[in-house]
């Protein structure tokens, strides 16, 4: 059986809006997990996803009300397979092998942090990010997040937020 699981990061949003609620309905409708990868800003954001298995982290730009609930950093086991969750900030190169560097012997590991969307392996290990959910830079770059599919093996695919 293969496992969806939604990954997301950065929105930076102070509180769920609509227009946020109506993204996630198109994006995760029907992904049961959910890895939010820091940079919530703040934790009600996480209320968006109720009936869905959540996973966060908090980053740079969380509030209090996150760095109080969620960890700096998690493994999330689905199926047979190994996920390493954190957001990744302080790296500026070989952000790769900074993040390897935290996590041992996982199979995957999501960050976001640097609002670039990535998805490729290096050292056997599988490494997202999903970029910035809401979209980033001055220019209107789209939103972009990620699907994991955890089955007899591991995939991941970068995604564009609907406009």
């Amino acid at each position: 059986m293969t496992t969806r699981v939604g990954i997301l990061s950065d929105t930076h949003l102070i509180r769920p809006d609509d227009h946020f609620r109506y993204l996630v309905d198109i994006c995760f409708s029907n992904i049961p997990v959910i890895l939010h990868a820091g940079d919530l800003t703040d934790i009600s954001v996480l209320d968006v996803f109720k009936g869905k298995e959540v996973h966060a982290v908090f980053g740079n730009m969380c509030h209090d009300s996150c760095r109080k609930k969620l960890p700096f950093k998690k493994v999330i086991k689905i199926g047979r397979f190994h996920i390493g969750l954190i957001h990744g900030m302080g790296f500026r190169h070989y952000v790769e092998d900074h993040l390897i560097r935290e996590f041992d012997g996982v199979d995957c590991i999501v960050s976001g942090h640097t609002h670039q969307p990535i998805c490729h392996r290096l050292y056997e290990t599988l490494f997202i990010n999903p970029g910035s959910f809401m979209g980033s830079g001055r220019y209107g770059a789209p939103g972009t997040y990620a699907i994991l599919e955890a089955g007899e093996t591991l995939t991941g695919k970068i995604l564009e937020v609907p406009r």
